[in-house]
């Protein structure tokens, strides 16, 4: 097996980004689609997809696509993939999906139909009527988009947002992949100061520090597809290997994380030793009314805070507000805000260079450029 077809799902909003880290990595055929982009490679493509994506939410093969506006449709489909190239004669093959803006809409019944036609394309191709489905596991995903029907087998396992050095974060985390995304867009390189004076759990200063040092985000964990037969022991080596030998060791890059609550003071330095970074991330007990600039012109990384009820939202309000005191004119240093308060220009008392719409979940946000 040779050339294979795949799809990374990620944040709305990300797929630009996405797309970029896919074809550094020499995938082809890269095309982006809302939350998603398609790329085609082989196994070593497909390792070194998981191993060095920072902004992929998983990386999966695509099984097949095709319209399926009946369950009649949607059988015959599957049926016709050559389910066997991918899937052992033992392997188990659940599978969990959505449907969106299709005629077919229950989740339930489009998961037994999947399952069916699956059984019945390995049965046939392995010559029996018996699928123990005591062997390895096969994630088995499905999108239903406007009647398209999309069959993905998930290489990844658990979710390439979990790097591992986060088991414990704050109230109001965003999300690995997309403070990844955020450090793509604001350029760090090895050399930069980052600060976060509202640090969290560190989460923008750490996949800041991995862009800036060349670091894997998936360097230190396993992936499904390490179990497959079809993605060899071989192509996993081979990528570990090249992100071990492209980790820059002599940068001069620095964060600095702030927060008023040394809890997340504790979680920042906690979690930046987890993930490798400690002697470049630090994390210190400073409310935003004591931000001073540093000599040396930096690069600030920001998920400021924000309400849903009334009363956090005139707090969050006030501390923007309080940000414009502290941090405008900005001096020859840069900003990137990320919040879903659409006021925030007004209320931080600057318009943006650039805003570029994200989502830290299901919550809306834009982040808000400023580089003068």
């Amino acid at each position: 097996m040779n050339m294979m077809n795949f799809v990374a799902p990620c944040r709305f909003g990300v797929e630009k980004t996405l797309s970029f880290e896919l074809k550094r990595l020499g995938a082809e055929n890269v095309r982006a689609e809302d939350g998603r982009v398609f790329f085609s490679g082989n196994a070593e493509t497909c390792a070194r997809a998981n191993i060095f994506c920072a902004t992929a939410e998983r990386i999966c093969v695509v099984l097949g696509r095709f319209s399926a506006k009946t369950f009649d449709e949607l059988f015959e489909g599957i049926k016709r993939l050559p389910l066997s190239e991918y899937i052992g004669k033992n392997d188990q093959f659940p599978n969990k999906g959505s449907s969106l803006k299709s005629k077919l809409t229950s989740i339930p019944a489009i998961q037994k139909i999947v399952k069916k036609a699956m059984a019945v394309s390995l049965g046939k191709a392995y010559g029996t009527n018996i699928l123990p489905e005591n062997g390895e596991l096969c994630q088995i995903r499905f999108q239903l988009l406007k009647d398209e029907f999309t069959l993905m087998l998930d290489t990844s396992g658990d979710g390439l947002h979990k790097r591992g050095y986060r088991a414990v974060s704050n109230a109001a985390p965003i999300r690995e992949t997309l403070a990844a995304c955020i450090a793509d867009i604001a350029r760090v390189r090895e050399n930069d100061l980052v600060i976060d004076p509202f640090c969290g759990s560190g989460t923008l200063l750490i996949e800041a520090a991995y862009k800036a040092l060349n670091i894997a985000p998936g360097l230190n964990r396993r992936f499904a597809g390490e179990r497959m037969k079809f993605l060899p022991e071989s192509a996993w080596n081979a990528a570990r290997e090249e992100a071990h030998s492209n980790i820059k060791t002599d940068s001069g890059f620095k964060a600095l994380g702030y927060d008023n609550d040394p809890e997340c003071v504790r979680l920042t330095n906690e979690n930046a030793k987890k993930a490798g970074v400690a002697d470049y991330v630090k994390a210190e007990l400073r409310d935003i009314s004591d931000f001073e600039y540093p000599k040396h012109s930096a690069k600030i990384l920001t998920n400021p805070p924000y309400g849903e009820r009334m009363l956090e939202v005139d707090e969050a309000r006030e501390l923007y507000a309080v940000m414009g005191k502290k941090l405008l004119p900005l001096g020859g240093n840069q900003l990137y805000a990320i919040t879903p308060d659409e006021d925030f220009e007004k209320i931080f008392g600057a318009k943006a260079d650039k805003n570029r719409k994200l989502y830290n979940g299901m919550l809306m946000c834009r982040l808000y450029s400023y580089f003068r």
